[in-house]
């Protein structure tokens, strides 16, 4: 109560102090006066209790050490405020009530960052942000993998063995966060079978074959308020969980011996693997739709009609390089004679190195976490990899070399598994080397290591010990295992997470440990490491993974055989990542139309049945290059971050203006969906939001660069038609109807104003024809 007590009275003491700035004698004085007297000393209390219970958890790192100096001058700041209020009482003159002021204002300011240091100590760094429902995972199941109906007989031992695997999977995900080896609560564990059937410190939970007497059954069962309701944080069970509980206590609560070695998750293969093709047919001689149409036979699904060349080059254009194709690319492309003209024309694309290299960039600076500015650069605790990693899409380096590098960096690639070392030892979970063992596994390897950095995983069967000993391999000296942040005094092993990859030399220095780790990782044995990277080329390109969501890859595919097939050609063919692309983009599948979903809810379902590319907005960053074409630059020189002409002489581009992926994060690019690259984010939302919505109506940035294109535009143009016909050419690829001509000529009048073709752009760009890749 005394270290967090001063945070709300000083902040409030402000808040009503700015209500007094014309008139100090106000009604509010005397409030004001009790809240800086009881905020003052507390705080000057909290500063001690705090550093007290600092000292006595051992907690270390640079937020601590911001949090305290913060606090210490903060209680020296009371002092002084708490002399000033004496003061100012007094003598009521303006130079002493102006003093009183600024050293309120200022030790406001100083317990609300103390407070944000402390709560990112116990509660991490994202503590702000985590509870949002846009950033809230689930990982409970939405519903069992059994039919209770088939358990109403006696039960066979396969029988009993499916039974008690799905009861573990409901107690896994609903129970061990506070009753497992990770956390006991009321001597009660739930996460092995002596623990199950001995009970907690009130006795026995369970009283098989009478679910009406067990305490278990009981507690699920309870409403939401209970007292004694289970569990009594977060979702409660699902009607079907309980159902399964109780009849399995019904059933005698079978527990076979060695279930605990039967797994209550999915886990994918690690070796590879590539299927038979089935035989080609007329049109489907792509490896990718001889397995697609092997997939719709077995769903009973249809093949959608091929689209016309216009939308299939506006595709292919943005997917690639990321840019409009103009007018007159778009003439050449339809009077191509060449039966393969898609193929090549891709082809083309993918060998405009630079432009295909700065759409890319995008990509991979989500997922590598690579900005050009951010809260790391503060104190210089992060790395920029943009020269390494520009040279490397640029040149379409292997993808096995690509990893290698990242994994045993150099200077200019070591940015990835640094960490943000600003983040300090903010908690054992947290440490720069688990980071790098958390960031490793979800990118390289589609695998969710954050559980189990902390306990054992509740969503996997990663256990503990096995994270830390991958962390090892990124440690200078071994490390300490903490479970929940408590040190558990054992020392970390350091093996790699699949074995069968390999061994690391636990002896050796960090440096020959990251190069072993790269050697086993890339091998093309790690079939695992391969068809991640393969479906989330595939995502990219298609709008929705093979696997969903692509950083879980022990999910089931929609389609085993296109997986594991596109995995071992892709290494096959020399780990080209633009053989790839072009490999989807020339498949009948990609060029089919579009599907339309109605939320992303329905991508990620688990009777997803796969149709076809599935319709997506633009990027923020293709919107934001569309408009700079089209209208005027979005962004000026002082954003531009990442000159790729001063790394590569030869890579101007010849655009008029600066790419968006090339320019520092700013409200108007995180309003359209790019994320900050504070942590690794593999996939972006492509539905329209709120936030969106009021900076493409209300911002101030593209406000600006439609009042210069209209000046533009109605400059070069006095016939209203032409420029309505050559501005749909540009932005939509067609001429405009007669309809849409009609609209033009009554907003323009006989001659374009300016103002009137600033709005005129604007309703273009808002058309969903405009922002949607089809």
């Amino acid at each position: 109560m005394i270290v967090h007590f001063p945070i709300s009275l000083l902040i409030f003491a402000g808040i009503l102090e700015l209500f007094t700035l014309k008139e100090f004698k106000s009604k509010l004085r005397p409030g004001i006066q009790m809240l800086v007297l009881t905020g003052g000393i507390s705080a000057i209390l909290s500063a001690l209790f705090g550093w007290l219970l600092a000292d006595s958890e051992g907690v270390t790192g640079e937020t601590l050490d911001l949090h305290q100096q913060i606090g210490f001058i903060t209680a020296g700041l009371s002092l002084i405020l708490l002399y000033f209020l004496r003061k100012s009482t007094i003598e009521k003159n303006p130079s002493t009530i102006k003093l009183f002021r600024t050293f309120l204002f200022i030790s406001g300011l100083g317990v609300g960052l103390a407070g944000h240091f402390g709560a990112s100590l116990t509660h991490g760094e994202e503590f702000l942000t985590e509870v949002l429902p846009w950033n809230t995972e689930s990982e409970a199941p939405e519903s069992l993998t059994i039919d209770l109906a088939t358990f109403t007989s006696d039960l066979s031992p396969d029988q009993e063995i499916k039974l008690v695997t799905n009861v573990r999977s409901v107690l896994a995900h609903n129970c061990y966060k506070c009753h497992s080896g990770a956390k006991i609560e009321g001597d009660l564990r739930l996460d092995e079978k002596e623990y199950v059937f001995a009970g907690g410190e009130n006795g026995e939970v369970i009283v098989p074959g009478n679910p009406g007497e067990s305490d278990l059954i009981r507690r699920i069962s309870l409403s939401k308020n209970h007292d004694d309701v289970m569990p009594s944080k977060g979702k409660l069970l699902s009607k079907e969980e309980i159902q399964l509980l109780t009849l399995w206590v019904e059933k005698g609560a079978p527990w076979p011996d060695g279930v605990e070695q039967q797994s209550i998750y999915l886990v994918a293969e690690l070796a590879p693997r590539k299927p038979t093709l089935p035989p080609a047919k007329a049109g489907l001689e792509n490896p990718i739709d001889r397995l697609v149409d092997q997939y719709f036979e077995q769903n009973q699904l249809s093949w959608s009609e091929t689209v016309d060349d216009r939308t299939y080059l506006r595709r292919i254009y943005l997917d690639i390089i990321g840019l409009l194709p103009s007018p007159e690319e778009l003439a050449a492309f339809e009077k191509d004679p060449n039966p393969d003209k898609r193929k090549i024309w891709a082809e083309n694309l993918l060998n405009r190195t630079d432009d295909f290299a700065q759409h890319w960039l995008t990509f991979w600076n989500d997922a590598l976490r690579n900005d050009y500015t951010g809260t790391g650069y503060i104190t210089k605790g992060r790395f920029a990899i943009t020269d390494w990693l520009y040279t490397s899409i640029r040149d379409n380096k292997p993808y096995d070399q690509f990893v290698k590098e990242l994994l045993n960096p150099n200077e200019k690639s070591k940015g990835f598994i640094e960490g943000i070392r600003w983040r300090g030892t903010v908690n054992a979970s947290q440490r720069t080397e688990m980071q790098a063992a958390q960031n490793v596994g979800q990118v390289v390897l589609g695998l969710n290591l954050k559980c189990a950095s902390c306990h054992d995983s509740f969503i996997s069967d990663w256990k503990l010990e096995e994270a830390y000993a991958f962390a090892n391999i990124f440690a200078d000296t071994t490390l300490e295992v903490s479970r929940c942040e408590q040190p558990t005094g054992k020392m970390a092993q350091t093996k790699i997470l699949w074995e069968e990859l390999g061994s690391i030399d636990s002896t050796a220095a960090k440096a020959e440990k990251l190069r072993q780790l790269a050697d086993q990782l890339v091998q093309p044995a790690n079939g695992r490491m391969y068809r991640t990277v393969v479906n989330r080329i595939w995502k990219q390109m298609m709008g929705r993974g093979i696997v969903e969501p692509v950083d879980e890859m022990d999910n089931l595919p929609w389609s085993q055989d296109l997986l594991d097939w596109l995995a071992v050609d892709f290494v096959e063919n020399g780990y080209d990542l633009k053989h790839l692309i072009l490999q989807i983009a020339s498949s009948k599948i990609y060029q089919s139309q579009s599907i339309a979903v109605e939320s992303p809810e329905k991508l990620l379902a688990e009777d997803f049945k796969f149709q076809g590319i599935v319709r997506r907005r633009l990027t923020a960053e293709q919107f934001s290059d569309a408009v700079s074409r089209l209208s005027a630059p979005l962004f000026d020189s002082t954003e531009v971050k990442f000159r790729p002409y001063e790394l590569i002489p030869e890579a101007k581009t010849g655009l008029p203006f600066d790419r968006a992926s090339l320019v520092a994060n700013n409200s108007f690019l995180t309003a359209l969906g790019r994320p900050n690259r504070e942590i690794v984010s593999t996939s972006r939302d492509s539905q329209a939001s709120l936030l969106q919505a009021l900076e493409l109506s209300n911002g101030e940035r593209l406000n600006k660069a439609l009042e210069k294109g209209g000046q533009d535009w109605a400059k070069n143009y006095s016939d209203p038609e032409k420029l309505t016909r050559d501005l749909y050419g540009k932005a939509l690829l067609r001429t405009p109807s007669e309809k849409e001509l009609e609209v033009a000529k009554k907003a323009f009048g006989e001659k374009p104003e300016a103002s009137e073709v600033q709005d005129f752009l604007w309703a273009v760009f808002l058309l969903p024809e405009f922002q949607m890749i089809y």
